[in-house]
């Protein structure tokens, strides 16, 4: 076997060596220590926009974009037999803190076009349409989930009865308790959805005060923060309208 070469250096070469690869080796480590310092001003530099910093933002909304494009009528969230349904408990009370709203209560549809007042509505007016029933299940943006039953009417019928006549829906749908604490925007797809119900019972009950009584939004195809309860306000809009929880860090679609 041939013995590898043996290189030998003087000590005053070997100190030059050394020194120059010292050199690059403190470079090299500047460098991506830079980029990464480079990397952290870029991703927390610009401000917040609803909770999250810019970057992050352009992330959520993308993602939102995707689940959009996926949305359509045809996709359907899975039902469910009787046997299966579970308890849900009350979860979000905001808009719910004034228990006398519920004798005062009524519905106010703004169809949001010029010249065009706002309709007020009781909860007879909605259940007037045709009734329907599903068993769906819930999931909470925490993790959770419960296979709940509910009955009301689709926000599509109740949208077709209320506009007024040779009127098109705009793109978006805005929708606030009754002190407007909480609100939700919903696109023109998913507020047409077949599954989209604006619901007065749940689990054959009527809704308690905790669940929104005496109407709330039910769309089992996105997580509960878009299930806003006892609905004040429904109003149509050109514009994608507010939404509490993309406010606050979320993504504004909210599909599952």
């Amino acid at each position: 076997m041939t013995n590898p070469r043996t290189i030998t250096l003087s000590e005053r070469e070997a100190q030059k060596k050394l020194k120059r690869l010292t050199r690059r080796g403190f470079l090299a480590g500047g460098i991506a220590a830079a980029a990464g310092i480079g990397g952290y001003k870029w991703l927390t530099s610009g401000g917040e926009i609803g909770g999250r910093t810019w970057q992050e933002r352009a992330v959520l909304n993308a993602n939102g974009a995707i689940s959009e494009a996926y949305f359509s009528d045809s996709r359907l969230a899975r039902t469910f037999r009787p046997d299966q349904i579970g308890f849900q408990k009350a979860n979000g009370g905001y808009g719910l803190d004034d228990d006398d709203e519920l004798k005062t209560w009524k519905l106010t549809f703004d169809p949001g076009i010029a010249g065009v007042s706002p309709l007020t509505l009781q909860l007879a007016d909605v259940q007037s349409l045709p009734q329907q029933k599903m068993i769906t299940n819930f999931c909470c943006i925490e993790g959770w989930n419960v296979i709940t039953q509910w009955t009301g009417v689709r926000l599509a019928d109740f949208l077709r009865k209320y506009l007024p006549t040779g009127h098109s829906l705009p793109p978006y749908v805005y929708m606030a308790t009754p002190d407007e604490e909480y609100y939700v925007g919903l696109d023109r797809k998913s507020a047409v959805h077949p599954q989209t119900l604006l619901a007065w019972e749940m689990n054959n009950q009527p809704l308690t005060s905790e669940h929104g009584a005496p109407l709330r939004l039910v769309i089992p195809v996105k997580y509960g923060i878009k299930n806003i309860k006892r609905i004040g306000t429904i109003r149509l809009t050109d514009k994608r309208p507010a939404d509490y929880w993309a406010e606050n860090g979320y993504d504004w679609f909210s599909g599952l």
